[in-house]
C-alpha cells in the first residue's frame, strides 16, 4: 500500500479561456463603426475599404454601414463596409 498520495491531480486542472475567435458579423449586416467584425490570429481576413485592423490582426468597421465579403484569389479574402446614405 502506498504511503504517498498520487501526483497526478496536483499537477493537471489547469486549461486556457478560449479565445473566442471568428466572425461576428457576416455578409450584408449593418454594422456601426467601431464594431468588430472578425477576430483573428494571423490574417485570414484582409480589412479593405473603411476597414481597420487591430494590432492583434481584429478587424474593425471604421465607419457605419453593410459588410461585404470578397475572395480575390491568390490575394485572399477581403472585408469593406460600404457606407450607408446619409441622406434617409
Amino acid at each position: 500500500m502506498a504511503t504517498k498520495k498520487g501526483q497526478g491531480s496536483s499537477r493537471n486542472g489547469r486549461d486556457s479561456n478560449a479565445q473566442r475567435l471568428g466572425v461576428k458579423r457576416h455578409d450584408g449586416n449593418l454594422v456601426p463603426g467601431g464594431s468588430i467584425l472578425v477576430r483573428q490570429r494571423g490574417r485570414r481576413f484582409r480589412p479593405g475599404l473603411n476597414v481597420g485592423r487591430g494590432k492583434d490582426d481584429t478587424l474593425f468597421a471604421k465607419v457605419t454601414g453593410t459588410v461585404k465579403f470578397s475572395d480575390h484569389g491568390a490575394h485572399g479574402r477581403v472585408i469593406d463596409v460600404l457606407p450607408v446614405d446619409s441622406k434617409a
